[in-house]
């Protein structure tokens, strides 16, 4: 089946029992046994749930993995994933990862012994100059969190095998629909499915794809023994949510491109980042491994000034955190998504105080071209 056929029929839907073509919600914490010598499949909610893994399932399904696990967060999702690793490990991490990733590797797993290395991870001969004996995995965002810098996935990939080691890849921004990371050699995907998975900002939550079956075995017992699982309730609004994916991702990308094309023009735009732009530097690599730029961009402005009266000025896009629902948010990221990070460590990295990011959501894009004109060009 198509990607977008697979949405809506891939795992057979239909209810068999009551014909519901709508998963039914299994609000149960616990499940009655009928035997001492034989339980069920499911015994307590912590270790599984009937909604939660069908959005497991699904999740597997589309990323082309073995193995998929919902957790109550992206952060747990990655938070759980790190705990394959042992103290004394270390790590190799793309420089301008997500600033809550930043945070947990630089305090929680630092203290524990966990040690991470961070890089340019659009210089191959970086991520190799890093590696070291104890290194385990290579972990990477493209396009990153929120200067959208590319990795080349293939040759990451090639590095870590000759070295034995993972390569774990955060889908978030690109979704399944535009990236499949696994497919390219990856071994584990994590995403905020908070953002474009379930897409209309009424969830938090997070998954972990393991391509192997072993590697994907280990992780469901960190996520069992661990118990950040996600709760039925909004196991199933993603659910909900995954069925319109594709038609939200053409949209988000469409409208993006139009705006990034007027924010080219604009004389308080110092530089506009996205993969879809031909000049982007990585934008041959993007086109090899994705099929499409994805409707995340971010801006430099000429002055912190028109920066401030930009975000708080503007009606259609929401002033907010996160990104990938219905609705457009605009975050400034110095103060928002990379706020964990140092000030020093920020500006080494180019998150200035006059970046701003774009999710593009489904309005009309001349209507938010237009808001966004009244702070541009005053």
């Amino acid at each position: 089946m198509k990607f977008a056929t697979e949405l809506i029929h891939g795992l057979d839907p239909i209810d068999a029992e009551h014909g519901s073509v709508s998963h039914p919600i299994y609000l149960s914490s616990t499940f009655a046994q009928r035997s001492i010598d034989s339980f069920g499949r499911y015994d307590y909610a912590r270790s599984g749930n009937p909604t939660r893994e069908a959005l497991e399932e699904a999740i597997a399904g589309l990323e082309k993995g073995a193995v998929g696990l919902a957790f109550a967060s992206g952060i747990a999702a990655t938070a759980s994933t790190l705990l394959l690793f042992q103290p004394g490990d270390h790590l190799v991490v793309c420089e301008d990862v997500y600033g809550g990733t930043f945070r947990l590797l630089t305090t929680l797993f630092k203290g524990w012994g966990l040690e991470a290395t961070f890089v340019d991870a659009t210089d191959n001969a970086a991520i190799a100059a890093a590696i070291r004996p104890e290194t385990r995995a290579l972990y990477l965002e493209t396009p990153s969190n929120p200067l959208i810098k590319i990795t080349d996935l293939p040759a990451a990939v090639a590095l870590a095998k000759e070295h034995g080691i993972l390569t774990i890849v955060d889908n978030t921004f690109m979704t399944p629909y535009l990236q499949r990371p696994l497919e390219l050699g990856c071994d584990i995907v994590v995403h905020s499915g908070t953002k474009f998975l379930n897409g209309h900002s009424d969830v938090i939550c997070g998954f972990a794809i393991a391509r192997d079956p072993e590697l994907g075995q280990r992780l469901r017992f960190i996520q069992n023994a661990f118990g950040a699982v996600l709760g039925p309730q909004d196991c199933w609004l993603v659910l909900r949510g995954l069925k319109t994916l594709k038609v939200r991702m053409e949209e988000h990308q469409a409208s993006a491109r139009k705006i990034v094309a007027w924010l080219g023009e604009q004389k308080e735009v110092q530089r506009v980042y996205y993969p879809g732009l031909p000049d982007h530097p990585g934008y041959e690599i993007h086109t090899r491994q994705a099929s499409g730029p994805g409707g995340v961009l971010s801006f430099e402005l000429t002055s912190y000034d028109t920066t401030k009266r930009l975000l708080e000025g503007v009606k259609l896009a929401a002033f907010a955190v996160s990104l990938g629902g219905v609705e457009s948010i605009l975050s400034y990221p110095a103060k928002m998504s990379h706020a964990a990070m140092p000030p020093a460590e920020r500006e080494a990295r180019g998150i200035k105080d006059t970046l701003v990011r774009l999710s593009v959501g489904l309005e009309d894009p001349d209507d938010l071209i237009a808001d966004m004109a009244r702070f541009l060009n005053a």
